[in-house]
């Protein structure tokens, strides 16, 4: 999580994933929120499956999107993240 660079997303699931349990997405938004600060996690480069951000508008939606689109990320007139262009594993980041 830590090595997460700039300019790069991922999603609940992807983390889940990583850790062994592609269906606990849930639990990694909880973990999220309780261990994001006391252990200086990216927490502003996880996004929902569908690249929005999770976050409820005046519940930390805008500070998420500020510190995204000062790193460089893109969001559609929808809110959406174009996850072929910055989600982690595409495009330039992918490691063969």
């Amino acid at each position: 999580m830590r090595g997460l660079g700039l300019g790069r997303v991922t999603t609940y699931g992807q983390i889940a994933g990583m850790a062994g349990n592609r269906r606990a997405a849930r639990q990694v938004a909880r973990i999220l929120h309780a261990c994001s600060h006391t252990e200086v996690l990216p927490w502003h480069r996880v996004v929902n499956r569908k690249g929005h951000i999770a976050l409820r508008v005046s519940q930390g939606y805008e500070d998420q999107k500020r510190l995204l689109e000062n790193e460089g990320i893109g969001f559609y007139g929808t809110g959406r993240i174009d996850l072929e262009r910055f989600l982690l594993g595409s495009g330039s980041d992918i490691e063969s």
